[in-house]
């Protein structure tokens, strides 16, 4: 089963999201708890999680549709101790607010080593900062997005992903989230289906698809390699609508959510609709 949707808005509170979702035809959706550009937000009211659970069964959506993202501001290989320390307050909280609504896992760009330390260091302290994350919360999946590999970003290539999960002490609580924009800037050639075939299946041999918990649906502005983050409508980019195609096709990504960050959002019924119709 093919569980595709959007980045949908939880302006006015998260019980929002599962409307905004299934009106645009989406049988999974993704959302911010809290505003992603701030460092705190209120608690959750015992009012806001049961208005967002009762929404969840009302518009037909489980907890495996549902990938929600973390603040932008959160680095968790953050190389200065005051900077690491609120970042990992801050995703903990994240954490926190995914369990009390009952949702399975968090998305999140792993950090960035800001050229004071090295890769690997900053790399160590992502999964040290997961390990805390998973200590202090249950039934939330911590999900690894791969990045661009924009100026100090880690997590733009499959072994910095698998060396984060080779340290995470509980396997079973970690995951990853595959951008495709993000793959193709940062060098994995999507745009052919043999350039899929490829790409998927070093991915499977460094990683392993049984980490993979969702994935990005991105067509891309910038050449392959660019390193540069800019997402495009599906098919009208760099990548084309082959990969997209292909991914639809292929059960290895059945059952996880399927989610559009394509810049219009007023196409996202129609493609969301068109991804349905390769299915």
């Amino acid at each position: 089963m093919k569980y595709i949707g959007a980045h949908v808005s939880a302006s006015g509170g998260v019980e929002n999201a599962p409307r905004n979702a299934h009106a645009i035809g989406a049988t999974a959706f993704a959302l911010f708890t809290k505003n992603q550009r701030q460092w705190v937000a209120p608690a959750l009211t015992a009012a806001q999680i049961d208005a967002f659970r009762q929404a969840m069964a009302q518009y037909g959506f489980r907890a495996e549709q549902v990938l929600p993202h973390d603040s932008y501001l959160i680095n968790l290989g953050h190389p200065e101790a005051d900077g690491l320390a609120k970042s990992r307050e801050s995703f903990f909280e994240e954490m926190a607010r995914c369990e009390a609504l009952g949702l399975d896992r968090l998305n999140f760009h792993p950090g960035s080593h800001l050229r004071k330390i090295s890769e690997q260091e900053s790399l160590r302290l992502i999964a040290d900062s997961i390990n805390m994350a998973l200590e202090r919360t249950s039934g939330v999946t911590a999900v690894i997005e791969n990045t661009a590999g924009q100026g100090s970003n880690l997590g733009f290539d499959f072994d910095h992903l698998a060396y984060i999960i080779d340290r995470v002490e509980d396997k079973s609580r970690v995951g990853v989230c595959i951008d495709t924009c993000h793959a193709f800037a940062a060098g994995y050639d999507l745009s052919t289906e043999q350039g899929c075939d490829e790409v998927f299946t070093a991915f499977e041999q460094i990683v392993g698809f049984e980490y993979l918990k969702g994935m990005h649906l991105n067509d891309a502005m910038k050449p392959l390699g660019s390193r540069v983050d800019r997402h495009s409508p599906l098919g009208e980019g760099q990548l084309g609508i082959t990969p997209f195609k292909y991914i639809m096709q292929d059960s290895r990504f059945d059952n996880i959510p399927l989610i559009l960050e394509t810049p219009d959002e007023a196409r996202w019924p129609e493609e969301i609709a068109l991804l349905k119709s390769f299915v």
